[in-house]
């Protein structure tokens, strides 16, 4: 809490200040694992402002289920709520680490196949041309809470053979010297079938989000195709937007 400080000169709304600070704060290992935020009248000292500011910071949190406030108690980080955001890229077991979650691989499952038209004029590769399937469940210790399925375009040199337990953009770009550089990214909230519930363990029916992924180069080419399926009582995505 001592790094973060606000600035009272800046036409940015205090309380808008003390979000950005306390999603920050979520982040850091210790909270995710549990340990009470410190209360709103600590802060509101800490930082110079007053706890109704604090509050109405707290309160966009506690509405997004980021956190959860007991009175009596305190706030603390919403259990097994993984937070991941849209300013940031990186490959998922980077930023999973960066927050301290340790993730598990339930099931690994790797093929070649001949992918459908969108994927064939996305990479631009001719009718029968097979590409990488990779198929991935990660979760916790008490379950899978995430399916992708990635396919890779055949430019990148990757083969069923491969050890796909390390991450994969790293894997690309110390064994294919291939860099990625952009991820355009389309989320949507869908209902689970019986295929996404038995992975996932839930109920048919159940609410997943879902993200698109395209992944490409600096030379703008498109490298990965990845769909990601979110237990959405497991994971919430954020995202900050400057107005211009």
């Amino acid at each position: 809490m001592d790094a973060f400080i606000v600035d009272h000169k800046s036409p940015l709304p205090l309380h808008l200040q003390v979000e950005t600070i306390l999603r920050d704060l979520i982040q850091l290992p210790e909270y995710q694992n549990g340990k009470m935020l410190p209360n709103e009248v600590h802060i509101a000292k800490k930082l110079g402002i007053s706890r109704n500011t604090v509050r109405q910071a707290t309160n966009k949190l506690v509405y997004e289920q980021l956190l959860v406030r007991k009175k009596g108690v305190g706030t603390k980080v919403a259990k097994n709520t993984i937070t991941t955001k849209l300013n940031k890229w990186t490959s998922f077991t980077h930023e999973m680490d960066e927050k301290g979650v340790v993730f598990k691989n339930y099931s690994v499952k790797v093929s070649s196949v001949i992918p459908d038209k969108e994927i064939q004029q996305l990479f631009n590769i001719s009718d029968g041309v097979k590409v990488v399937k990779l198929e991935r469940l990660r979760g916790l210790e008490n379950g899978p809470i995430v399916y992708f399925i990635s396919y890779f375009n055949p430019i990148t040199g990757l083969t069923e053979k491969e050890d796909y337990s390390m991450p994969l953009y790293e894997k690309l770009e110390k064994e294919h010297h291939i860099t990625v550089a952009v991820s355009r990214e389309g989320i949507s909230a869908i209902l689970a079938n019986k295929k996404l519930a038995e992975k996932l363990n839930i109920s048919v029916g159940d609410p997943i989000l879902f993200r698109k992924r395209v992944v490409c180069d600096p030379g703008d080419r498109p490298i990965e195709y990845n769909l990601g399926y979110y237990r959405a009582d497991s994971f919430t995505y954020t995202i900050d937007i400057a107005k211009d």
